[in-house]
């Protein structure tokens, strides 16, 4: 009897382990069919008669659409066939409590419904998933950053049951239907797939993550360097891994490494992190070309605002079998994330695979996350290059909701058009509404078009006393009044009408330049060497000469060319004239006997700057960079704003120069030209790095970091100093904003400036250096401002009772006339080396101090 009763509770436990077993595993749904089918070596049961599957669907209103075709790849058989609801509807699991993956898949493909009218959400277990849902706008949106043509898309979400019961719910909008393809729900092994994260901005600091009634949605899950993996080559979970070639910032950036022999897991708990594939490949910070590996490798994702974001970073060690070999910095949306980062030391070897998990919130301003990798300056690190093998971004439920309020149709990044017939008292609203708005923006353009006229036939007047004068677009007859004494020179005409100024002969250059005899060498920079020369009667001028068979300097000398013979200001550096003879690209400039600005700062023996030349200085540079903005119907952004591109003349006017990446403003129509990053190291605008969105501000910004450099005397990027100090703009805005800036002023003034002065000039400058271009004042703004500041420094030059003055002016030496370039060649005796030969380079982005 007792054996019997063994028998039986031996029966019985494996009878209940068997059906835990059998409820374990993934159910796999074909939606809108009433047979089952085998995909991708799984079985996918229909809907319609789920042949004693452990899930139930209520259907108030249902119909089965035509497929227009047979889907794609190996899911193309799930896409013959959907369920369509036209009224709220669900599916109900029953599951052993767990975390799980729901994969709701969905296609555009239909002959006799239209996927464009669908609008509805989806919840499960009271937690909704998508808000105003469209399949082709979420398509599109989804095509449009990872480059592809794909009409399927597979939303994937973390959920953790713990009632034993899955509900997943369709509600289509009023009028509308909802839809579904297919549908997955796989159990995750373990007890949840996160266990703790590394809070962003807290350096070493961990806490617990608690899944909880949350859920987690999948934004993004890429393999970097080494192609897209199949959800096949993923047997476990079937998870899709996309390339990261469609985020990486520049592909220049890293290089590819590969070892697909002998990867595994660090331990047991990584097993289902993700593939051993995953880790064979991995890129590495590129070496070549980099000042002191200054640079970042970074990655950027289109992502929802006002949601928490766990972002999981995988590694392996594929080169080094030592620890302290290679450490670097990880930095998520520009803040530290861990520092000192050894691959090797954290596995416990090489070829050991492992993940980290980092938590960050994202703003109701933020639609961008970034991903970057820094080198690390560490003494007993033999390489300072950054790996990665892959990572995955997931979206947090804040408050029972992941679905984005709006919806992603018509455009790229998202839109908020809801496909609903607006009332008739909506449309008739609306268009009352664009009329009144459209004539007000016509008064008021006519008025201030009225009003640019008389401006700028004041300023012409003006100028042309001062000596500047405006060109004619068309015909090459004018040139600039130090050339007139050469009379040889020749009218140019090779180029066509847009180049203006003379063609010299390369007989007159070599005459110039005494046959480009190296002691006359005053700068260097990336395009070329810059002579001084001697024309015929006298006239002192520079002479640029490219590097021969440079193709970047054939487009430089182009845009250098074309720009500078579009414009004429006092405060721009003039174009006499150029030479494209027998190979050469030269240009002829005036000679600027004081050199760049920077050379006066700091780094030579040149006597310092009173405050008074400093402000005026600004003042010239700002008039300079507001005639390019403004001059013009569209304008001109320089882009390369700093003090090697600030030149100086005999008299110390300031002259803006080197127009080699400059860019024509946006048309009225847009509000920035979208272009490639470029620019110098720390004076880039972070906004145009972030976002690849050209506008004047970015030339606000740089010149906000030139305003500092004047202040403070010092390079705006010098890796010897304390870490806090490295990065002027951050180090000045600090002791700005703690209203003790005159503690870190330039010691050469000797406290021979007015505080009011200083103060105003410290104030515009920390308004040029806002995180958002919107945020900043205009270069008119600024001018105002700083002729402000010095009217404040003057007066109380002729006050007696200036006691914040605290001496007198001192003079200047003359010993600085003999000064001439229009490109400083600077010795580099730290690793700042910003770009100090004046050569405007590709930045990939600089390391967040």
């Amino acid at each position: 009897m007792k054996s019997l009763t063994f028998l039986l509770l031996i029966l019985l436990v494996l009878l209940i382990l068997g059906n835990v077993q059998a409820q374990s595993k993934p159910v796999l749904i074909n939606c809108g069919s009433d047979s089952s089918t085998d995909v991708d070596g799984r079985r996918w049961v229909g809907d319609s008669h789920p042949d004693g599957s452990n899930f139930t669907l209520t259907l108030p209103g249902a119909i089965a659409p035509t497929p227009e075709a047979d889907g794609e790849e190996v899911y193309g058989d799930l896409y013959k066939t959907a369920r369509v609801f036209n009224a709220s509807s669900s599916y109900k699991f029953s599951v052993p409590a767990g975390s799980y993956f729901l994969r709701l898949h969905f296609s555009q493909l239909f002959t006799n419904l239209s996927a464009k009218e669908s609008v509805f959400d989806v919840t499960a277990n009271g937690l909704k998933l998508v808000s105003m849902f469209n399949v082709p706008g979420e398509i599109y949106w989804r095509n449009s950053k990872i480059n592809s043509t794909s009409n399927i898309i597979v939303k994937e979400y973390l959920l953790n049951v713990t009632s034993g019961k899955l509900e997943i719910e369709f509600a289509p909008d009023a009028g509308s239907f909802a839809f579904i393809n297919a549908m997955e729900v796989v159990p995750v092994p373990g007890n949840s797939i996160f266990d703790s994260v590394n809070k962003v901005g807290g350096i070493g600091l961990k806490g617990p993550f608690n899944l909880g009634g949350s859920g987690i949605e999948t934004m993004y899950r890429v393999c970097v360097g080494g192609g897209k993996i199949e959800r096949k080559e993923d047997p476990r979970l079937w998870r899709n891994w996309d390339s990261d070639e469609h985020f990486i910032f520049s592909l220049n950036a890293a290089h590819a490494i590969g070892n697909s022999s002998n990867i595994s897991y660090a331990s047991s708990d990584d097993s289902t992190s993700a593939p051993l594939r995953l880790y064979e490949t991995a890129r590495v910070t590129t070496e070549n070309f980099v000042v002191d590996k200054k640079f970042n490798v970074s990655w950027r994702f289109n992502i929802d605002p006002d949601f928490d974001y766990l972002v999981r970073l995988h590694f392996c060690e594929l080169e080094y079998d030592k620890a302290e070999q290679r450490k670097f910095k990880i930095y998520i949306n520009s803040k530290t994330a861990a520092v000192n980062y050894d691959v090797f030391a954290r596995a416990g070897g090489k070829n050991k695979a492992f993940h980290e998990d980092f938590l960050d919130a994202a703003s109701s301003q933020t639609d961008t996350l970034w991903v970057q990798l820094g080198s690390e300056s560490s003494a007993g690190a033999v390489a300072g290059d950054a790996l990665l093998n892959g990572m995955e971004i997931f979206k947090v439920s804040r408050n029972g909701n992941l679905g984005h309020p709006t919806m992603r149709i018509g455009g790229i990044g998202g839109g908020t058009v809801k496909p609903k017939r607006s009332p008739m008292w909506v449309i008739i609203g609306a268009a009352a509404g664009l009329v009144i708005f459209i004539s007000i923006a016509a008064a008021v353009y006519f008025c201030c078009y009225l009003r640019w006229k008389k401006t700028a036939s004041d300023n012409k007047t003006k100028d042309n006393q001062l000596g500047c004068w405006p060109l004619s677009l068309h015909g090459a007859t004018a040139m600039a009044t130090n050339a007139r004494a050469s009379p040889t020179l020749r009218t140019a005409g090779t180029f066509g009408s847009c180049r203006m100024g003379r063609q010299f002969s390369i007989a007159e250059i070599k005459t110039a330049t005494m046959n480009f005899d190296e002691s006359l060498v005053i700068g260097v920079g990336g395009f070329g060497k810059v002579y001084k020369g001697e024309m015929e009667g006298g006239t002192m001028v520079a002479i640029k000469r490219g590097h021969a068979q440079s193709q970047q300097g054939v487009k430089e000398f182009e845009t250098e060319i074309e720009m500078l013979s579009r414009l004429r200001h006092r405060h721009l550096v003039s174009l006499i004239g150029y030479c494209d003879e027998q190979n050469e690209m030269i240009l002829v400039y005036e000679h600027m006997a004081n050199g760049t600005l920077r050379s006066h700062l700091y780094g030579s023996d040149l006597p310092a700057l009173t405050w008074k030349q400093r402000l005026e200085i600004c003042i010239g540079a700002a008039r300079g960079l507001h005639y390019l903005h403004t001059g013009l119907e569209r304008g001109i952004i320089h882009r390369d704003v700093k003090t090697t591109n600030i030149l100086l003349d005999d008299n110390f006017v300031a002259k803006m120069a080197d127009f080699g990446i400059s860019k024509d403003g946006p048309p009225l129509d847009h509000t920035h030209v979208s272009t490639a990053v470029k620019g110098s190291f720390g004076y880039l605008d972070p906004e145009y790095f972030r976002r690849q969105q050209l506008t004047q501000s970015s030339d606000v910004y740089s010149f906000g970091v030139v305003l500092f450099e004047v202040l403070c005397a010092r390079p705006v990027i010098n890796p010897t100093l304390p870490r806090d100090q490295i990065n002027l703009a951050e180090w000045a805005l600090k002791w700005q904003r703690q209203k003790l800036l005159e503690t870190i002023i330039d010691p050469q003034l000797d406290g021979n400036y007015t505080l009011k002065s200083v103060k105003q000039l410290s104030e515009i400058a920390e308004k040029c250096l806002a995180d958002e271009g919107r945020n900043r004042p205009s270069m008119g703004e600024v001018l105002w401002h700083l002729e402000s500041a010095l009217q404040l420094h003057q007066g109380h030059l002729q006050s007696a009772s200036g006691d914040d003055l605290l001496g007198p002016e001192p003079k200047i030496s003359d010993a600085s006339a003999n000064i001439g370039c229009i490109e400083e060649v600077e010795e580099c005796t730290h690793a700042d080396c910003q770009d100090a030969d004046g050569e405007a380079v590709d930045v990939k982005i600089e390391v967040p101090c």
